[in-house]
């Protein structure tokens, strides 16, 4: 998040991300102050809540495609920090794009009301200052796909920025907490946690490489970079109780095959498959 005042519509850097217990993230936070300092909204709070929902097609095309980890992937989403007060709350509409390890983010800010407005219909009023370019390609990748907010996602985050260099970011996040029910922002944040009590997914965030005393503190408390995905794990999640629910699968012919359980060397590409026979037979 950038600071007070300065919107940053569209930008492109590496992002690497490390799944933290609660004594890897408390030394290394300890660390990086001695080089980082807490951004202002950090500073206030200690942590600021971020809401998103997250748009995909009927069939889920966006994130199965991307736990696919193809070279390229995109996903849109509605952000706000905190929960809308009301229906005039700014808010953003962002498309996230990545390509091998290069993160890029194009996005617009309006009120709440135009945001739901705008991805169920494209309805843009002319008074609202925007960027042309950036609504152009969300106006392509919202025709492009037939989509539906999916998933509700919220977290805390605490962010520090560089001492020297303030576009080199780390983020720690909590707290995440995830509903396929009630997906609205103004409806605040309850639902299910996606990961387990004191874990924390820690983000760096930079234009180009890390600095050597980064890479010291991380080697120091034995964090190691890893592929993580909110959204994506949330669906893996969904998958798998979807599945345990039915407690079958059919074979290629339609027939229903009892007391089938999931098997943890399954590939993920088997569980939506599954998944998706099941329901077309009923």
């Amino acid at each position: 998040m950038a600071k007070k005042g300065v919107l940053i519509e569209s930008f492109e850097r590496r992002e690497m991300k490390f799944i933290l217990n609660k004594e890897q993230f408390e030394g290394i936070l300890d660390s990086l102050l001695n080089y980082m300092e807490i951004d202002d909204y950090s500073a206030q709070t200690g942590y600021y809540p971020i809401s998103n929902i997250y748009y995909d097609t009927p069939n889920d095309q966006l994130i199965r495609t991307s736990i696919k980890k193809p070279p390229y992937k995109e996903k849109l989403r509605m952000r706000s920090y905190g929960t809308p007060k009301n229906m005039d709350t700014m808010v953003f509409v962002e498309i996230k794009k990545k390509y091998k390890n290069i993160v890029g983010k194009r996005r617009i800010m309006l009120p709440l009301r135009y945001a739901y407005d705008y991805l169920e219909t494209g309805y843009l009023p002319t008074t609202l200052t925007l960027n042309d370019q950036i609504v152009r390609e969300l106006d392509y990748f919202r025709t492009r796909y037939e989509l539906l907010p999916k998933v509700y996602l919220s977290y805390d985050r605490k962010a520090l920025a560089g001492i020297e260099d303030p576009n080199f970011r780390v983020t720690f996040d909590k707290n995440i907490t995830v509903r396929r029910e009630d997906v609205r922002l103004e409806s605040g944040s309850y639902g299910r946690q996606l990961l387990p009590e004191d874990t924390w997914i820690m983000e760096i965030k930079v234009a180009d490489a890390m600095p050597l005393w980064c890479v010291r503190i991380l080697s120091e408390f034995h964090a190691y970079k890893g592929s993580f995905s909110k959204y994506g794990t949330e669906y893996l999640q969904y998958v798998q109780e979807e599945i345990n629910k039915t407690k079958h699968i059919v074979d290629k012919n339609g027939t229903i095959l009892d007391h089938f359980d999931v098997v943890p060397e399954q590939t993920e590409d088997k569980k939506i498959i599954a998944l998706k026979k099941v329901k077309e037979v009923g």
